[in-house]
């Protein structure tokens, strides 16, 4: 390791250890880096790469904090690395998208609210309203299965899960742009996982989301098959 990744280390550690807990406001840089046995440029160069991290923040005229450390902002990152991927990437987003959205509705159907729901019914009914326009359905299909997953109330999941479904979104309009049957089929498997939430059939649900899933993957393993070059993008 550099000097530069132990200084990291040990504010890390620090944090995880709740000697700087969410929230906190770091020693000045002086001291804390006296404390650490550090130079004040190490000090400083750490303090660089754990703000791009999303792990400390600076505030002008105040001083450097510690985040939330909230999912959602640590898990950022995730989505700039995703949107770097290369290559047949899409089918292993989708992959790893079938391993992780139907365990995740099924939990959905067990936690959701009437709110939550009415949601998920709003989306599809947008949906059903955009059946002839592929883009708008797509957005409204990306929405109605966050809809599902916030329902989880799970944020680290519900991050995870939008960094790689958003990246599957191109694939999903070309399928609906060269399959003419793809929308109504869409619609149908989104009516399904809905009536399974709607029972709190979390069994129900987490089939009816595998099958869904499982139908975008088998096209898009066609598709390569025949050589076709499939997008990767939001």
């Amino acid at each position: 390791m550099s000097l530069t990744d132990k200084a990291i280390a040990r504010i890390r550690r620090m944090i995880r250890d709740g000697e700087l807990p969410p929230g906190s406001k770091l020693p000045p840089e002086q001291q804390l880096a006296a404390d650490l046995g550090l130079s004040r440029n190490l000090m400083r160069e750490a303090v660089k790469t754990l703000v791009v991290a999303r792990v400390l923040e600076i505030r002008r005229g105040d001083g450097t904090y510690v985040t939330s450390l909230a999912p959602g902002l640590l898990l950022e990152g995730l989505g700039g690395a995703v949107e770097l991927l290369q290559g047949d990437t899409v089918l292993e987003l989708t992959e790893v998208r079938r391993l992780f959205e139907p365990a995740a509705t099924g939990l959905a159907a067990a936690r959701i609210t009437d709110e939550d729901l009415a949601e998920v019914g709003r989306q599809l009914s947008a949906m059903r309203d955009a059946r002839d326009d592929v883009e708008r359905l797509t957005h409204h299909d990306a929405a109605f299965h966050r809809a599902v997953i916030r329902a989880t109330g799970n944020e680290t999941l519900a991050t995870l899960l939008e960094h790689i479904s958003g990246r599957t979104l191109s694939a999903r309009i070309r399928r609906g742009q060269v399959d003419a049957e793809a929308a109504e089929r869409t619609i149908a498997e989104h009516e399904a996982i809905h009536d399974a939430l709607a029972a709190r059939d979390s069994t129900l649900a987490q089939a009816a989301a595998l099958m869904h899933v499982h139908t975008t993957e088998r096209w898009l393993r066609d598709q390569l098959a025949r050589g076709e070059r499939i997008p990767v993008g939001p």
